[in-house]
């Protein structure tokens, strides 16, 4: 198969926090009128799968393709039934549900689901004050979590950060969280769309819940819950480059890695590959160039899915690009950082696995 940069369709979620700002702020086009809530980048997530928009691949669903050929796509001699990432474009006009999603072990076990949905958010865009909910105060048990989630007193038990752009903050499957109002984010995760929320209303339409039901998803949310996940937002760590092209790791743990790579006007961003790349535009559109002659245009809030077969692919500047990948978090991750002077301690904190030098690499 004869591989090139994949554009593909992006589920549009129009929930009851969504606002416009990726259209009027973020300056995508071609999304539906009213709230947009999310974007859905890449997507393999059942219900919601991509498809292939154009080129010699056009209509081939992603997941017929990640079955078909895996190492090809994927790459590192990688196997699975289903693409192992999600990405999504975020706007956070209203403040999202309190909830969480489970981590492996309890995805399958109490949702009938092969893996969790551990996530990474980077802050693409925060009005002054916007602050996040994120994980649970220690010292507070489950029933006194319980009571103030029955009376939506979330405060009185959960860390509230602040937001400032260009952060990140690694958030384990198990950790209670919420952010908004006023913030954009670009999300990395696991594929899944798993979650236990503590909320009155449902997240699609705003329409009330029953007193029953209510009370139901606060107990599965509560069993769920890992009261230890205390995360916080990082500003990332950088790598080296030359005087006008700067690289930063963002976040890394078994199940992806996040990095922004940004370019001046004379310069030409590579990337080389050998698992597969979600690429997707922060800043101007871009020129992305790929072996047998492949050129094409990545607008602004865009993505590309780049096949590990590709090799290599060069962006012109300027560029403004968030990469998402399955890290080798020795080579790809904690090798290069040390070798830049970053301390071990601060290479741990970008996500999980980190402080292991035997950490195994994401999967499936």
């Amino acid at each position: 198969m004869q591989w090139y940069p994949l554009r593909l369709t992006t589920p549009i979620k129009q929930h009851i926090f969504g606002g416009r700002a990726i259209a009027q702020r973020w300056g995508r086009s071609g999304l539906p009128d009213g709230r947009v809530a999310e974007t859905w980048e890449v997507s393999d997530v059942d219900g919601d799968e991509a498809a292939v928009v154009d080129g010699p691949l056009s209509g081939r669903p992603l997941r017929e393709l990640v079955r078909e050929a895996p190492a090809e796509l994927v790459g590192r001699g990688w196997s699975g039934t289903r693409f192992p990432m999600l990405t999504k474009y975020i706007d956070a006009a209203g403040a999202l549900p309190v909830h969480l999603h489970a981590d492996d072990e309890d995805a399958r076990r109490f949702e009938q689901q092969t893996n969790g949905k551990t996530e990474a958010w980077h802050i693409l865009d925060a009005a002054p004050g916007a602050t996040a909910l994120v994980g649970v105060r220690p010292g507070i048990d489950r029933e006194a979590l319980r009571r103030a989630l029955l009376d939506q007193d979330f405060d009185a038990v959960m860390r509230r950060l602040p937001l400032r752009a260009g952060q990140t903050l690694y958030v384990p499957g198990g950790t209670l969280h919420s952010f908004g109002p006023d913030t954009l984010i670009y999300e990395i995760e696991q594929t899944s769309d798993i979650q236990q929320h503590a909320m009155t209303w449902r997240m699609e339409d705003g329409s009330p819940l029953d007193e029953t039901q209510r009370r139901a998803n606060i107990d599965r949310l509560l069993v769920e819950w890992k009261p230890a996940c205390r995360p916080v937002f990082h500003p990332g760590l950088s790598l080296p480059s030359n005087d006008d092209t700067q690289r930063t790791v963002l976040c890394a743990g078994p199940y992806f890695a996040l990095e922004r790579h940004q370019a001046g006007s004379a310069e030409q961003l590579a990337i080389d590959l050998d698992t597969a790349v979600i690429l997707s535009n922060a800043g101007a559109a871009a020129t992305l160039t790929a072996p047998h002659g492949w050129s094409g245009t990545l607008d602004r809030a865009r993505t590309f899915l780049l096949p590990a077969a590709l090799g290599r692919v060069e962006i012109d500047g300027p560029a403004d690009v968030l990469i998402g990948y399955l890290p080798d978090l020795d080579r790809d991750i904690r090798a290069p950082l040390l070798a830049a002077g970053h301390r071990a301690a601060a290479i741990a904190s970008l996500g999980e696995g980190l402080g292991n030098p035997h950490a195994a690499p994401g999967g499936a």
